[in-house]
């Protein structure tokens, strides 16, 4: 699944720990969200939809 989190992120000019504090994640759960290694729980995907004030499925997409 590709994603939009880095993006997101570096647009409101957080680092990825930054971002990890908001979620209450580590850094390396943001890392490995980013990169696509590990797709969130919906959970902590409604939380990153907060964080960025939109909705997930404008965070996510599939990799068709």
């Amino acid at each position: 699944m590709r994603n939009r989190i880095r993006a997101e992120r570096e647009t409101r000019g957080w680092t990825q720990l930054a971002l990890a504090e908001r979620l209450a994640v580590s850094r390396q759960t943001v890392n490995a969200i980013e990169t696509g290694k590990y797709d969130p729980s919906l959970p902590l995907a409604f939380r990153l939809a907060a964080v960025f004030q939109t909705r997930i499925e404008d965070l996510f997409h599939p990799d068709h």
